[in-house]
């Protein structure tokens, strides 16, 4: 976007310590907008580069005080915040977590919230941690604030975890005995265009409150996933064999021992494999316009995401294209170490 919709008016930015929060942040600055970031330790993005050009209100996101401070005179306000762990009571945290925050925005009189969650099947059961998504999706819905809800499946940038299990998975097994639902359809979805989607939402119409689908323009199994990113990075080819059982506890666990990936955050990375997630609507682009140039195919974005892997030191997010490693992420994340042949 170039026509600086932001001008004058201030976003609300949560999970500015994850992988899209720290991204996010410097996109809408790009943009004119004044950011306020609220984060339960302001120490962790005082070397942030965006850091001096940022309000920071130190808090937690379940305290009707902070979230008042944090909310008051926003324009849009940025949920990103949910539990990636399989710990008992996820479930009720997250949703006492998004109504908190609703019945906060609704108070505060913001213009737009905007979620990130995940795509998923329009019918059927779900994972815990995906029906979850659903849930604090409709919640926010529910809170009186006009609400865009953006639903994305695997997001293909260094950092990001889902893109992450899928490298180290690449790197280090050659050959690999995998669930059968490996060949399941998934829609990913470069980072750069799910940035272009979370910033253009902020200016959709008042009376829109809704989910929208966000996808790449290709949809493909893990599977080839795992033989196209092997081949983009010079691996020698790697082949898949699936078997019919193998449950999502015993595939995190056995994702968390062959990976660097936790094993806590492989479990709900693991389950999401279980649907065929692909876009039932392309909505988005009607309303705020498809990314500038059209979106990234997946040989494109891996491409961009691995071209930074060997960076020292790190960068900074906002100074290098957004699918590249930056300082904000994890040690476990990029190539490094975790690269095989």
């Amino acid at each position: 976007m170039s026509d600086s919709r932001g001008t004058g008016r201030r976003a609300l930015v949560t999970g500015v310590t994850g992988y899209i929060g720290s991204r996010l942040v410097p996109a809408l600055l790009d943009e004119g907008w004044t950011v306020r970031v609220l984060t339960r330790d302001a120490g962790k993005v005082a070397d942030r580069v965006w850091r001096e050009r940022v309000e920071v209100v130190e808090g937690d996101a379940t305290s009707r005080s902070t979230l008042a401070e944090a909310l008051a005179d926003a324009d849009v306000a940025y949920y990103l915040l949910h539990s990636m762990d399989s710990e008992g009571g996820f479930v009720e945290r997250d949703r006492e977590m998004a109504q908190a925050f609703g019945r906060a925005a609704f108070e505060a009189e913001v213009g737009r919230i905007v979620y990130l969650a995940g795509l998923h099947p329009e019918s059927g059961p779900l994972s815990d941690h995906l029906a979850s998504r659903v849930e604090v999706g409709d919640l926010l819905m529910a809170s009186g604030v006009p609400t865009a809800v953006l639903q994305a499946a695997m997001i293909v940038g260094s950092g990001s975890a889902s893109f992450e299990m899928l490298r180290h998975l690449t790197s280090r097994l050659p050959f690999m005995v995998a669930p059968k639902w490996l060949d399941n359809r998934i829609q990913p979805i470069a980072v750069r265009d799910v940035l272009h989607y979370l910033v253009g939402a902020a200016d959709l119409a008042p009376d829109v409150n809704r989910t929208f689908d966000v996808g790449g323009p290709e949809i493909l199994t893990y599977r080839e996933m795992i033989v196209r990113f092997a081949r983009l990075a010079g691996m020698l080819p790697r082949t898949v064999l699936t078997v019919p059982v193998l449950t999502p506890r015993l595939a995190s666990k056995w994702v968390g021992f062959v990976t660097p990936v936790p094993t806590g955050l492989a479990k709900p990375l693991v389950e999401s494999l279980l649907h065929e997630v692909v876009c039932h609507e392309n909505d988005i682009d009607d309303l705020v316009g498809p990314p500038e140039g059209g979106h990234l195919r997946f040989d494109r974005a891996v491409t961009d995401a691995i071209a930074g892997d060997d960076a020292d030191p790190r960068p900074e997010p906002g100074t290098v294209d957004p699918a590249r490693v930056t300082a904000a992420d994890p040690a476990w994340a990029g190539g490094g170490s975790g690269s095989g042949s």
